[in-house]
């Protein structure tokens, strides 16, 4: 046995084990404690799909009595844009131009007041001089203020006006007044005013402000319920379900089905991930007792995961966040890295025992002998996750919650290893009985470790075979990158989604039009009666409306996969042309979302002037945009118009682009009804939704591809929807990722007092790629955000086995060894917890690799990228680590050793 320098050093300076041995009691009372606190924090916590995202956006709607669109984008659009342009903290102000109407949108960044937003913008409109006769109205929107649930109202015995009437005094006033409801819409509401003819017009045909609704393909009513923007959505839907119970319990001649909600998904997306966090539990705890053949140990190591979650719910209640998707995985992901701490620590100190000493001294020196290793290892992953919780934006918003949960995990396992694990090992482990079943498998572990010493001896003799094969894998894993798609967020199969239409609006008699125009320049006859009821037909887009969606219906509910199809006519902007088709299928159905979706893109009738578009339904209401836009920005509108039909008739002709639609398809024969304008100038989207088969990387290529060869020299074409997002994404964590890599490096370097060993152990990260990319190419899955997140977590676990190996090599020769004895024998020794550790974390993975429940498209991939680095960052870290140990050795010797 070789004794190890006691001499004073950083080792001992981190070894705050010492005090928690010598305190036991008082070490067992505080995660007591804790445990107690933790508990009360997990009961406040929420369930949640995403965290709550907010998107500040302000629209102004202007009308004024202009009779083109262009003459409207000159003299109300364009005067608003140029003073609204200069708020603080606008990110982007988009506007939509019809001939006497302007809705212009502004999008403020991630974060920002909506209501300070309101008032600047209210501030700023009573400065823009407008036309004569010109109205605005200003709507803030919070995207969080989402429909959470919606029922249909059906009645055996009564008319729809009756039932109206009923549903107005006796349902919406009653849900009305549940907590976390911000209001009551009754959709196709009978007793709406009558449209009137005497004031038909452009902005008229496009904001009557009415709906109508069907379920099943038959007319009926329905409400749906706005929760507030801070309501948690599954609190406000459980009370609304209680309250329907009530409402069905009085109201015997009504019927209230279940239309929408968003409830669903989220319960069934939370269990399944809470379920495979406690299966990531029980095996991460199995696999320990082969190893060590000792339930003592066993279970000091087990305790570590409850005690650290438990900590780590206080964290997340202080900080605010909710049990959603993101959380809850990063806590299943972190599992087996929880138990690591405890798994080192506990090793140690059997060793210790086996080797002759007495528990208590076990866990003094084993301890101390492991105190920097442990520190080093969490310090390093900390230094990864925690700049991923404080990045900004939406992808900062999206995050955080992940990067400061896993980073308080990491911290709590680690005070937990270093204090709770050896107080009570002193304790409760003995001495193994020389008979015991320890022993005969400690005989079978020697076997191993000899085959794995004279393996490190041969590489240690051919270090520039092991340094070829090395630079090989790294070289392979960055080759299979250009295999695997490009995406953003994987389609989920949820089992629903929504069918959206707009159909054409009803051309305005002449007569009217001149009627108009006279009253607008003052030189009508007889202003009392300014537009005369006509003797022809009053164009009512309501009803062609709902003439399109009954067509859309037949064929979407022939469908053996839907069970069901919510139908509201007439949009929540008032926009009467347009309806939305919500398709529920089936739960037993044998098929996936996405194959209905391709399905029904292929059957859905082609109807003259109407376009139709098959959605996802969204993970966070950006204002409806398809996952693949472009956006064309020039001066010229014909040109513009061109360039958006000639690319729109060329990726038509590409399999997998669904639904391309373009802005500028309502300007047609010189006419021009419609000009879309995105800061300040000019543009044409062209928006399509992907194929199930089709990459969002590939998409975009295409696109881009087709777009280049048929713009001219005066429009240039930008990004927009997930393929700009996942820009956004890409940037923002190649640069968190090299801010990580330099906090790994400084918090090393500060704890070894050398930059030559940080540099060894920085060896094992690259190593991990070839892992990582030969998983996600296995498995068909994107390299896309919950992929790139995979990434990040593997670089703050990779470089761990590498601490371990170089921390007691450096230990070894401080006691005399020289380099080669210490190498092939901190090797052996440091080989079982390097495999326990190891081991624990990738069967912790397995039931979010395996892809299983709800939501499981999302969990999956960051576990296969995770399972796959590490398995050959842990097979090439024991052979790669001690040989670019040795060779840096020879270059830069050192003179002594004081750690």
């Amino acid at each position: 046995m070789v004794k190890l320098s006691s001499s004073k050093s950083a080792r001992e300076f981190f070894n705050i084990s010492k005090v928690a041995i010598k305190f036991s009691w008082l070490t067992v009372s505080f995660w007591i404690a804790v445990t107690v606190a933790g508990i009360l924090a997990f009961s406040s916590l929420k369930y949640a799909l995403f965290p709550d995202i907010t998107f500040p956006v302000v629209v102004v709607n202007a009308t004024a009595p202009l009779t083109t669109a262009l003459d409207t984008e000159a003299k109300l659009t364009k005067p608003l844009e140029e003073r609204l342009r200069s708020l603080e903290g606008l990110e982007n102000i988009r506007s939509s131009t019809y001939p006497g109407q302007t809705a212009v949108a502004l999008s403020f960044a991630v974060g920002t007041n909506l209501e300070t937003s309101t008032k600047e913008v209210e501030t700023a409109l009573k400065q823009v001089t407008l036309p004569q006769g010109a109205t605005s109205k200003i709507i803030p929107l919070n995207l969080n203020e989402s429909a959470a649930i919606s029922y249909a109202i059906e009645s055996p015995t009564l008319n729809l006006q009756d039932l109206t009437k009923l549903a107005k005094d006796e349902i919406v006033s009653a849900i009305a007044k549940i907590p976390g409801v911000l209001r009551v819409s009754l959709l196709g509401d009978a007793t709406t005013t009558p449209f009137d003819p005497s004031k038909l017009s452009a902005a008229t045909l496009t904001q009557q402000g009415s709906t109508l609704v069907r379920f099943n393909g038959q007319d009926a009513l329905a409400f749906q319920v706005i929760k507030r923007g801070n309501a948690n959505t599954l609190e406000v839907v459980s009370l609304v379900e209680k309250e329907v119970q009530r409402l069905r319990s009085t109201l015997k001649d009504v019927n209230l089905t279940l239309a929408a909600t968003q409830a669903k998904y989220i319960r069934q997306a939370t269990q399944s991930t809470i379920d495979a966090l406690i299966e990531a539990v029980v095996l991460s705890i199995v696999v320990i007792f082969p190893f060590l053949w000792n339930w003592r140990a066993t279970l000091i190591s087990a305790l570590a995961i409850p005690t650290s979650l438990l900590a780590t719910f206080i964290v997340m209640a202080i900080f605010g966040f909710n049990l959603e998707t993101i959380t809850l995985l990063a806590l299943a992901l972190v599992i087996g890295s929880v138990i690591d701490d405890a798994i080192i620590d506990v090793e140690n100190i059997m060793r210790h025992i086996d080797e002759g000493e007495t528990p208590r001294q076990a866990a003094y020196s084993a301890t101390d002998e492991i105190g920097l290793t442990v520190i080093a290892t969490t310090a390093t992953a900390v230094a990864v996750f925690l700049p991923i919780g404080l990045m900004g934006g939406v992808i900062g918003q999206f995050f955080k919650p992940f990067g400061i949960t896993v980073s308080a995990a990491m911290i709590a396992s680690t005070l937990v290893a270093r204090t709770l694990s050896p107080a009570l090992a002193t304790y409760w482990l003995k001495p193994a009985n020389p008979n015991s079943r320890r022993r005969q498998q400690t005989n079978i572990w020697l076997n191993f470790t000899q085959f794995y010493r004279n393996l490190l001896n041969w590489s240690l003799k051919h270090r520039k075979t092991v340094i070829a094969l090395a630079i090989l894998s790294f070289v392979a894993g960055m080759a299979l990158s250009l295999l695997i798609p490009k995406g953003f967020i994987p389609k989920l199969d949820r089992g629903e989604f929504n069918i959206t239409y707009t159909a054409p609006l009803p051309k305005i008699p002449e007569q009217f039009s001149q009627a108009q125009a006279a009253q607008a320049q003052g030189t009508n006859p007889n202003p009392q009666s300014p537009v005369p009821n006509p003797p022809f037909p009053i164009p009512n887009p309501l009803n062609d409306s709902l003439e399109v969606a009954k067509k859309l219906e037949d064929v979407v509910r022939k469908s053996p996969a839907v069970e069901t199809v919510f139908t509201t006519v007439g949009s929540r902007e008032g926009e009467p042309n347009k309806g939305n088709l919500y398709v529920k299928l089936k739960d037993d159905r044998n098929i996936k979302t996405a194959e209905v979706q391709d399905q029904l893109r292929s059957s859905l009738p082609n109807l003259p002037g109407v376009t139709t578009s098959v959605e996802d339904i969204q993970f966070v209401d950006t204002g409806g945009q398809k996952p693949l836009q472009v956006s064309l920005r020039g001066d010229n509108l014909q040109t513009l118009n061109k360039a958006a039909q000639a690319i729109k008739e060329r990726i038509e002709k590409l399999p997998g682009f669904a639904d391309v639609t373009v802005t500028s398809d309502t300007n047609s024969q010189g006419a021009v009804f419609q000009i879309e304008r995105l800061n300040n100038q000019r543009v044409a989207y062209i928006s399509a939704n992907l194929g199930k088969d089709l990459s969002l990387g590939k998409a975009t290529d295409q696109i881009v591809a087709e777009a280049k060869a048929v713009l001219p020299a005066d429009v240039t074409l930008d990004l927009g929807g997930d393929s700009a997002r996942q820009g956004e994404v890409f940037a923002s964590f190649g640069s968190t990722l090299v801010l990580s890599a330099l906090c790994i490096v400084v918090v090393l370097i500060l704890l070894f007092k050398s930059w030559i060993d940080p540099l060894v152990i920085g060896v094992s990260l690259p190593l991990s790629i070839v892992g990582a990319m030969l998983a996600l190419l296995f498995t068909k899955s994107d390299f896309g955000m919950i992929s790139l997140i995979g990434f990040v977590f593997l670089l703050g676990l990779a470089n761990k086995n590498a601490i371990l190996l170089v921390d007691y090599i450096n230990q070894l020769r401080q006691s005399g060894l020289d380099r080669t004895e210490a190498i092939l024998k901190a090797g052996p020794v440091r080989l079982r917890p390097i495999m326990m550790t190891t081991a624990s974390t990738l069967l912790g993975m397995l039931p979010i690799a395996l892809g299983l429940g709800a939501g499981s498209e999302l969990r999956s991939p960051m576990a296969v990228a995770i399972a796959g680095g590490l398995i050959t960052s842990t097979i090439l870290s024991l052979i790669v680590v001690p040989v670019v140990y040795s060779i840096l050795d020879d270059w830069f010797p050192r003179k002594k050793f004081q750690i």
